[in-house]
């Protein structure tokens, strides 16, 4: 009994090796492979437009437009009384049926 029980670990950790292994090859095999494939990629290609790095190329113009033109200041205002301006916006008293 004791013996299965100290082969098990050994079982076990032998196959994990194994697999740890072919993992490290598939990985280093796929890092080769994207090592030696980025020789093969081509030069960077001149845009068609001008470059936006460059300080004398030429923008289109711009213009203003205010974010707030329609608005109108309205202080300083007068300080009136406040109970005519309540009764102003009261609504109207129901008539009694």
């Amino acid at each position: 009994m004791l013996a299965q029980l100290a082969a098990i670990p050994a079982t076990i950790g032998s196959g994990v090796a194994k697999m740890s292994r072919a993992r490290f090859r598939t990985f280093a095999g796929l890092f080769i492979a994207a090592v030696t494939l980025c020789g093969c990629v081509p030069a960077a290609v001149r845009l068609a437009a001008a470059d936006p790095a460059d300080p004398t190329a030429r923008a289109a113009a711009t213009g203003y437009r205010s974010t707030i033109a329609p608005y109108t200041r309205l202080r300083p205002a007068a300080p009136s009384a406040w109970r005519p301006q309540n009764e102003r916006v009261t609504p109207a008293p129901k008539p009694d049926r």
